[in-house]
């Protein structure tokens, strides 16, 4: 089975950036690797819900209770999984732009103490035990402070799922705080987790300084996990 890589931050951080370039030099260096990018939008009845929800056809974050969110996004997965599982047969290496850790960081941003807890918990236990979607080998952090990203969003090229040039969680500073909260949260206790921030006080840093410490991270994780 391929070695499992999810690239996980809150939005505007350059996730589908550094997932494609990670794919792209992988492939250079002589191994098979792929990139799936979640939530599959056009590819599932659930990746069309969520297109739905982020354009607020079911009203703003509020009006919608975080549970119920987040199994639209396992089950975006679920549906998935069977493209998954063959890309997981089939290379050495497949790279996620966001996983089953987006669906923890931002539902349960929304929740705090106990029930945070509580909702993280399920959520693991509905998309790697109920579904069983396989665990990623390392998850790398992309880490941006709120208004830089919010800079960057502004920036983005239109998508296919909504008609506004932020969909409901980019355009909220305060929760992609809370959601960027969870994330150092979570790279904090789990030891499959590495940080790669990207800022200094002098500002973003560089695709290209990024990227390299994401190839230098992932060299050193596949070395260590006897990947070769």
């Amino acid at each position: 089975m391929a070695f499992l890589i999810d690239i996980e931050g809150i939005d505007g951080t350059g996730k589908g950036t550094q997932a494609q370039r990670l794919v792209e030099r992988l492939t250079r260096s002589g191994l098979r690797a792929t990139l799936i990018s979640f939530p599959r939008y056009e590819a599932t009845i659930f990746g069309r819900a969520i297109g739905e929800f982020l354009n607020g056809k079911f009203g703003s974050l509020a009006d919608v209770p975080p549970f119920l969110v987040s199994l639209l996004f396992a089950g975006d997965r679920f549906e998935s999984k069977p493209v998954l599982l063959a890309a997981l047969r089939e290379n050495d290496v497949v790279v996620l732009d966001r996983y089953v850790a987006s669906n923890v960081a931002h539902q349960a941003s929304k929740c705090d103490g106990g029930e945070r807890v509580d909702l993280a918990q399920k959520i693991l236990k509905i998309e790697h035990e109920i579904f069983d979607l396989p665990r990623p080998d390392l998850v790398l952090l992309l880490d941006l402070p709120v208004p830089w990203a919010q800079r960057l969003i502004s920036l983005k090229a239109a998508r296919s799922y909504t008609d506004r040039a932020a969909d409901l969680q980019e355009a909220d500073a305060v929760y992609l705080g809370r959601v960027r909260d969870v994330y150092l949260s979570l790279a904090q206790t789990d030891s499959h987790w590495r940080l790669i921030p990207c800022s200094t006080a002098a500002g973003v840093r560089s695709i290209d300084a990024i990227g390299d410490e994401i190839w230098s991270v992932v060299a050193s994780a596949r070395t260590a996990a006897g990947a070769g």
